[in-house]
């Protein structure tokens, strides 16, 4: 069978993988001139089983009203005349009991954990090299309220297998020495040994050069118009390419478009939840060896999380819902900066600081979409937020059976629309 997906991300590009392990010709496009340049190109770099819970959480309602004011919150809610921003913030607010914020805890770290095995089967198999580090990832608090209220979401994720433990801000220093500066605020901490990181872009474009020695084709430069439908079937997919409109045609489509899965899927009659999530990263050099982490961390007051890539560092967060403008809020960018330099001052270049912002696709529960829509032949891999690179072998390995018509190997509950 014949596979066309939509978009060349670190989803798209796992997802064309899995396909083509599995038998299929496959066809990859994007608008880009290369894979991983849009929301995959500098995340994070956190393969984050332990970033489980929800940004819709029973605290939430109070701390976005409290930021919404403030230009470097850690989440900011910027109101627009978008009724499908409206809609998304209502439903996020609905999302926000404890009951729902722990089915979609177990959601996501069931997801996680399969992704995560996924991703190391891969990588031993395809031999790829994209500065990981398997050395865990430590959640540090230095506000008592914010590590009070970790416990409980903590708890949840043992029972459900994810090993993430309570340390105090001892444990914290012998595990991670970059952080004795601040040991004495440290308020607690979590560490979850088997959590991963590494460069998002770099195994994308890695794996998109072994999916191409297995016969991958990649279509870049061309942007998705619209689909030509007959009743409950996908015909074809309408496209740009250096100004040409084109029809590419295939048995089954995938859409892994990001943020702008919404948009596309909306031109077939369906309504995904998915609203674009701004986040910002900071990439810079190591300066001190020994006095930059090799531990990848997360500061949960501030919402950020630090991954060590070679020999440069990465700093990553905050979100703001401000419609699909990709531009720098330099004040946001700053504050990154101001708060890694005031937790680790001699880790980085502080100074040559290179800013990068990107759309993550976030549904209000920050669970994914993924399964067959209600067009037999259109499949989503979406949704994914700020997951995107945690959940990515996962998510392609189970759409990969759904399409082949079997059970995926994992307890999550599929999408169908």
């Amino acid at each position: 069978m014949h596979v066309l997906v939509l978009g060349a991300g670190v989803v798209g590009v796992t997802t064309a993988w899995y396909l083509q392990a599995q038998g299929h010709q496959v066809t990859v496009i994007d608008r880009q001139n290369a894979s991983g340049l849009e929301t995959s190109y500098a995340n994070g770099g956190q393969i984050s089983v332990s970033h489980a819970e929800p940004w819709a959480n029973p605290s939430a309602p109070l701390k976005v009203l409290k930021w919404l004011f403030q230009p470097d919150a850690p989440l900011l809610f910027r109101p627009r005349l978008d009724p499908y921003q409206w809609r998304w913030a209502l439903s996020f607010l609905t999302q926000c009991t404890s009951a729902k914020a722990a089915h979609n805890i177990r959601q996501m770290v069931n997801l996680g954990t399969y992704s995560r095995s996924q991703l190391q089967a891969l990588r031993k198999d395809a031999g790829l090299e994209y500065d990981h580090l398997e050395r865990g990832i430590l959640h540090f608090y230095t506000n008592p309220q914010e590590f009070d209220a970790a416990l409980e979401p903590t708890r949840i994720m043992r029972d459900l297998g994810c090993d993430r433990q309570v340390i105090d801000a001892d444990r914290a220093v012998e595990l991670e020495p970059a952080l004795n500066a601040i040991r004495h605020r440290i308020a607690g901490a979590t560490y979850t040994s088997e959590d991963e990181s590494g460069d998002a872009r770099k195994f994308t474009q890695a794996l998109a050069k072994r999916c191409q020695e297995a016969g991958v084709e990649f279509v870049h430069g061309t942007e998705v118009l619209g689909f030509d439908k007959a009743g409950d079937r996908i015909l074809g997919v309408q496209c740009l390419n250096e100004g040409k409109h084109q029809i590419l045609r295939a048995d089954s489509y995938v859409l892994s478009l990001g943020s702008f899965s919404a948009v596309l899927a909306r031109r077939l009659g369906l309504f995904l939840n998915i609203y674009p999530a701004k986040g910002y990263s900071v990439t810079v050099p190591v300066k001190n060896q020994d006095a930059a982490f090799k531990v990848s961390l997360t500061d949960d007051e501030f919402k950020l999380v630090y991954s060590r890539l070679g020999d440069r560092i990465r700093i990553a967060g905050t979100a703001e819902l401000n419609g699909y403008s990709r531009d720098l809020n330099y004040t946001r960018c700053q504050a990154i900066v101001r708060r890694a330099a005031e937790i680790m001052p001699e880790a980085g270049w502080w100074d040559q600081a290179e800013f990068w912002t990107g759309l993550r696709p976030a549904t209000p529960s920050n669970v994914p979409y993924i399964g067959k829509s209600h067009f037999n032949n259109l499949y989503l891999n979406t949704g994914h937020g700020t997951l995107g690179w945690t959940h990515a072998c996962g998510s392609a390995a189970a759409l990969a059976d759904i399409v082949a018509g079997r059970t995926p190997d994992v307890d999550f509950t599929f999408s169908g629309l």
